[in-house]
């Protein structure tokens, strides 16, 4: 590993002047926020690192509006500090990538919008980006740029949030961020449903996710990886979870509707509010694969209908364990040796369709294998083109998720 300069930028035009001079002289630079997600992506070969993690503090937030603005180094628990005090939340609950890669440091808000991080509620409440509602950022040029304001040249047209939200700072460095935040729900329960397989489960997902219950969460837990969360409290065969959120007596009538329903699938037992947050914590948090450990980790995206038979179809050529989040569309894939990155996406193709993300791996396996899903050859083409863009001398976080960006 290189040891490079880490450069602590104060304000936003420090971050303006810092970049302006890495373009200057030619050297490019990685982009930090709390150091939490830097397993994510091809390895860099950077000449400095510019951490955002002196640029704190909420800037805006009135509880009655909904809308909160803080700066991009600003700790993710000091965000959900203010909002609890309001009973308040991030509905797209956004994972914490310390477990999976063995980590330490702080997330923060910034790295959350800059990875588009979201959780198991994306089922119902959208992905970070859709809640991510302005941004100012520095782009590849040195210059201040904020959504709504400065349009950048030849770029009208463009939605900049969008375009920030998932980009993994390889356009600009972001400063500041704006955001919906909504009422916490006044209580939870967790309907579980045991013994099914995974084709079974997603059934039963599928079933819970079409009634008018308001389904918040629905994974399942095959008995591979049931052992590894809660301490092993539900170690009796697989579990496929469903999570009710909402006032007490709407979720007591909803809870009892999905549990008649349920149980014409498996035997059932609902878990309290207490345990509903541990849980999905665990599961949102991908606490069956943590440790940071030499096991290579996929994330991959599917219909919901799909996940099941890509595992079953993985499972006959490789070693591999595997859970389910939405609804069975979010596929946590744990490799035993190789990645097998051709073999993953071959099946994911030969099933409709999607994308795997290669979340954890050796940086040499990285630094060879595609990290995210390789793009058509036309968006691959309009990548690059908003790329020079945005980053024309290409010192922002180079490389980190293709060859061109």
């Amino acid at each position: 590993m290189i040891d490079t300069q880490v450069l602590y930028p104060e304000s936003e035009d420090d971050v303006a002047r810092l970049v302006a001079d890495a373009v200057r002289s030619d050297s490019p630079v990685e982009i930090r926020g709390g150091g939490t997600r830097g397993g994510m992506g091809r390895p860099l070969q950077a000449a400095s690192t510019l951490s955002v993690a002196r640029l704190t503090g909420i800037t805006n937030y009135d509880p009655t509006e909904l809308v909160m603005a803080a700066r991009a180094g600003t700790p993710l628990e000091e965000v959900e500090a203010a909002l609890d005090e309001n009973n308040q939340m991030l509905t797209f609950e956004p994972m914490d990538h310390r477990p999976i890669y063995g980590v330490e440091g702080t997330p923060t808000i910034g790295g959350v919008f800059a990875g588009n991080v979201s959780g198991p509620r994306r089922i119902s409440a959208g992905a970070a980006r859709d809640n991510l509602l302005g941004v100012r950022f520095v782009n590849g040029s040195g210059e201040i740029v904020k959504s709504g304001g400065r349009v950048m040249k030849n770029v009208t047209g463009l939605d900049l949030v969008k375009l920030m939200a998932g980009s993994w700072g390889t356009l600009g460095v972001l400063c500041e961020v704006t955001f919906k935040v909504l009422p916490r729900p006044e209580t939870a329960v967790t309907i579980a449903v045991r013994g099914l397989n995974d084709a079974q489960a997603a059934e039963a997902m599928a079933a819970a996710m079409s009634m008018s219950v308001e389904v918040s969460g629905a994974a399942h837990l095959p008995e591979s990886v049931i052992y590894r969360l809660m301490g092993g409290a539900l170690d009796s065969g697989p579990a496929t979870v469903l999570r009710l959120e909402g006032l007490e007596p709407s979720v007591a009538v909803r809870s009892k509707r999905l549990v008649e329903e349920m149980r014409r699938r498996g035997e059932v037992s609902v878990l309290d509010a207490d345990a509903t947050s541990g849980l999905w914590r665990e599961i949102r948090d991908v606490k069956p694969f943590e440790g940071g450990g030499p096991k290579p980790v996929w994330r991959v995206s599917v219909a919901p209908s799909a996940g099941h038979q890509l595992v079953a179809a993985l499972r006959l050529k490789a070693g591999v364990d595997a859970y389910y989040d939405w609804q069975g569309g979010l596929v946590w894939l744990q490799m035993e040796a190789d990645p097998e990155a051709d073999l993953v996406r071959q099946y994911i193709k030969a099933l409709g369709g999607g994308h795997a993300t290669l979340v954890r791996a050796d940086p040499s396996m990285r630094a060879d294998i595609p990290v995210f899903e390789p793009q058509p050859a036309g968006l691959e083409a309009l990548s690059r083109r908003i790329k020079e863009q945005f980053d024309p001398r290409g010192v922002l976080n180079p490389g980190r998720m293709s060859s061109v960006m």
